[in-house]
């Protein structure tokens, strides 16, 4: 069973960077995609970045295109989320999400496992 446990969240100034990774302690032999998505107060989830198992296709939302960058190793069942120029807009709760379609989506439903949040805060 796919058990996702993200990390590297924390307290940033604006124009920072983080870098999350989820790890997936399950060690779940099964191919799958793989989102982050993030949710601030008061808001809905959103779509942040995912990635396909073989990590050659990636996708991003139009508000982190070019400042977020999605990774994956497949051999450490780890995947990162690299990010760069931060802004206070981009705090929130950030979930990583396992679809076990293969299958990268913008929508939360499809996905099967998540893993806990971690908190990103940037200040301005």
């Amino acid at each position: 069973q796919v058990q996702l446990v993200e990390s590297g969240g924390g307290l940033v100034q604006a124009g920072g960077s983080l870098r999350l990774s989820c790890a997936d302690s399950g060690r779940t032999s099964s191919s799958y995609a793989m989102g982050w998505f993030r949710q601030a107060p008061g808001k809905e989830r959103e779509f942040v970045a995912g990635i396909s198992w073989s990590g050659g296709s990636t996708y991003y939302a139009d508000s982190v295109k070019g400042r977020f960058t999605i990774s994956r190793d497949n051999a450490k069942n780890t995947v990162y989320l690299q990010m760069n120029s931060l802004k206070p807009e981009d705090t929130a709760v950030y979930y990583c999400a396992a679809d076990l379609r293969g299958k990268v989506t913008v929508s939360a439903a499809p996905y099967d496992y998540w893993g806990q949040g971690t908190q990103v805060t940037v200040s301005s």
